[in-house]
């Protein structure tokens, strides 16, 4: 019996795959998405299991959550009860790290992917990310430049509608903007208070987007419109197979993991898009007599320069406002909580004799709600570049399997001692900023410890929940809580040190693409949506149109 030969088939349904889809649709090629989850609807949003408000510290929601087989999604940081079964079961997809190196893997599998449970916030990046090396001597550099990938994304930027306006800050381009995004009264004021004492360390507001109405991403809706797109649900992938003869991808293998069979399916083009380590743990699975390391591995550098950003939490009080306002900005959503919030984006910090503060920090104040006459609360979440060390990698555990019988992922992501002196700088710089504000904090922690001041972490809540809350940091603040893993496939302008080319093309199969963040050379300092989404449209725009070829 003849089986399909789809033009291109799409692994993932999440910011890298849902474009791909799109995209490629709409070059008018047949496509075939494979989701190692369900999809979603309605019933999965339902406004009723948000049954009571979470409290500041949420031990008993993250214990049941433990308990229901999420020891490690529970341990995230903004960890919501009512969207645990929007994150994966760790019983079922169990992973291991060094003893000694922790490393917090938060994922979900369903249709849309993580694009459920992320904070919406879709910011550029600049050459300070693209040209690292060029800018600083470490690291590398990209294989293509800001205003390679400006037009992109300003195409998804105008496709998705974003909130915000222009700040002409050189480190956080523009970009295209539907509707303006709001600071509350609290914000101004810290914004003020630190544009006045520091004009380069500038205060922007979120650039982000409003939940999906529709609860399906936009993009694969519009590929599924087309009638070119086939979605298989629950579809494990276990490799993409190739030709023994000539080492191209021919499709993948999959287990339905709601029969336990397994099926292989066929397509003349490949689209990796399971985000960084599942795209990896893929590849590495996928060794066969013409790609034994692994396929695409002839460098020697798949699962290599593995990266997240450098995390640190802060919270506390801002006694020059008191009270909160609601952001009505974006329309309200029955399940989701309000979007909006302030950003810093990287500055170069005074005394430093022009070294690049390698860090960003997102936060909020005055939005969480509290009485009238009471000091508006502050959150404040900061992210530190990682810089490309060939020894953080993510390797396939051969003792280890999944309830596929698929080998887990190993994944090792440990700071450097510069890394660790830049998270303590990062934090150091937090609480200068804060308290020239106005501020008052509570606490700061990251990977480097928990550090408490003034009244203590959450001191309103009970002293069981503090007790708990200081015993349990560690185990949220580990690589890996900033949950922008990038790297391990990363792109480059050779085949000896790099697995893709310029266009996410893979030297050794020509007719392979990985478009999620395990394609960057470099970490950065904001989060990695918008790249994925750029760079997945420039890239399946070029195969639509182009073919696979060989690589250039």
């Amino acid at each position: 019996m003849s089986q399909t030969v789809y033009d291109a088939l799409v692994v993932g349904s999440g910011a890298a795959g849902s474009f791909a889809a799109k995209e490629l649709t709409a070059q008018g090629l047949s496509v075939l998405l494979l989701e190692a989850g369900p999809s979603v609807g309605p019933k999965d949003f339902d406004p009723a299991r948000k049954k009571t408000a979470q409290k500041d510290i949420n031990i008993w929601e993250r214990a049941r959550a433990t308990a229901n087989g999420q020891a490690v999604q529970a341990r995230a940081v903004f960890f919501k009860e009512w969207m645990s079964h929007l994150f994966v079961n760790d019983r079922r997809n169990p992973y291991t790290t060094p003893p000694d190196a922790p490393f917090l893997w938060i994922r979900g599998r369903q249709a849309g992917g993580r694009l459920h449970t992320f904070g919406r916030v879709l910011l550029r990046w600049s050459d300070d990310d693209f040209r690292l090396h060029a800018r600083t001597g470490q690291g590398v550099d990209w294989p293509l430049s800001y205003e390679e990938l400006d037009p992109f994304y300003a195409e998804v930027e105008s496709y998705l509608g974003l909130y915000g306006q222009e700040d002409h800050v050189s480190t956080l381009p523009d970009g295209i903007y539907s509707k303006r995004a709001t600071l509350t009264p609290a914000e101004e004021s810290f914004k003020a208070a630190v544009e006045g004492r520091w004009p380069e360390r500038r205060v922007v507001s979120w650039r982000y987007i409003a939940p999906e109405a529709e609860r399906i991403p936009r993009a694969l809706r519009d590929a599924q419109s087309t009638s070119r797109l086939a979605i298989r649900y629950n579809a494990v992938v276990r490799r993409i197979t190739t030709d023994s003869r000539t080492g191209i991808a021919t499709g993948a293998e999959f287990t339905d993991s709601a029969t336990g069979t397994t099926e292989t399916v066929r397509a003349s083009n490949v689209v990796v898009c399971a985000s960084p380590i599942e795209s990896i743990r893929l590849l590495l699975n996928s060794a066969s007599s013409r790609h034994p390391q692994g396929l695409g591995n002839s460098s020697g550098t798949l699962g290599r320069y593995f990266m997240d950003q450098l995390p640190c939490l802060a919270m506390g009080s801002f006694p020059p406002v008191p009270g909160w306002m609601k952001d009505d900005s974006a329309p309200a959503d029955p399940f989701y909580n309000a979007s909006g919030g302030i950003f810093i984006p990287r500055f170069e910090p005074s005394g430093t004799g022009g070294q690049s503060g390698d860090f960003a920090y997102q936060g909020a104040v005055g939005r969480a709600p509290v009485s009238s006459g009471t000091p508006a609360r502050m959150a404040f979440f900061g992210y530190g570049q990682m810089l490309p060390h060939a020894d953080n990698r993510v390797t396939l555990d051969s003792r280890k399997t999944d309830t596929w019988n698929i080998p887990v992922p190993h994944i090792r992501c440990v700071m450097a001692a510069g890394e660790r002196e830049l998270l303590a700088r990062q934090e150091e710089t937090l609480i200068e900023i804060v308290r020239q504000a106005g501020g008052d904090l509570e606490f700061i922690g990251s990977p480097l410890g928990l550090k408490e001041m003034g009244k203590g972490a959450y001191p309103n809540a009970d002293v069981f929940s503090r007790l708990m809350f200081r015993k349990m940091f560690h185990r949220s603040m580990s690589m890996g809580a900033a949950i922008h893993e990038t790297g391990g496939i990363r792109m480059g302008t050779s085949p000896e040190t790099s697995v893709l080319n310029s266009w996410n093309q893979s030297w050794d199969v020509p007719n392979l693409l990985v478009t999620d963040a395990s394609s960057f050379p470099t970490s950065g300092v904001a989060g990695t949506t918008l790249t994925v989404m750029a760079l997945t449209t420039r890239a399946c725009r070029r195969l639509a149109q182009h073919g696979h070829g060989r690589p250039t």
